[in-house]
């Protein structure tokens, strides 16, 4: 199941040339990945931080920069699970103008981590199970990462 969300590119994305400033996709996929704990997958990204002091640090982030986004352009940002494993997850994301063009594709690796310790953790029961329910194939039969 794909998570999506469109948003217009704003002057503070934008580089002088008026074309998103590469790193500013990077704000948006976070900023994605937050709305999809709380909002796609039920979990609240905030009380999973804060409180429970778990992390999802990007272990890896593969990007391919397909074509240029403007100021003033609406994309979509897509959001699939590619992989689930025992401390981690595989997202395939993707950027595209509302009319489908590609902008931008990546795949991203995300780690649960101890905020206190700065290590690896197996995923939250809670996260696995809700994970389970928008991916049930994306999860390995092992718990292993």
């Amino acid at each position: 199941m794909t998570f999506r969300q469109e948003r217009t590119i704003h002057f503070s994305d934008c580089d002088p040339a008026g074309i998103v400033f590469y790193p500013q996709y990077f704000v948006m996929l976070n900023a994605h990945i937050e709305d999809w704990f709380t909002d796609g997958l039920g979990v609240d990204y905030y009380a999973l931080v804060a409180e429970r002091r778990i992390g999802l640090p990007t272990v890896r982030l593969e990007v391919d920069f397909v074509a240029v986004t403007r100021m003033g352009d609406r994309v979509a940002l897509d959001l699939e699970v590619e992989r689930v494993g025992g401390t981690s997850l595989t997202l395939k994301r993707h950027i595209t103008g509302v009319a489908g063009d590609r902008r931008m594709t990546a795949r991203q690796v995300l780690v649960t981590t101890s905020l206190d310790t700065h290590r690896a953790i197996e995923l939250p029961a809670d996260v696995r199970a809700a994970l389970h329910r928008v991916a049930p194939t994306a999860n390995p039969p092992s718990t292993a990462a």
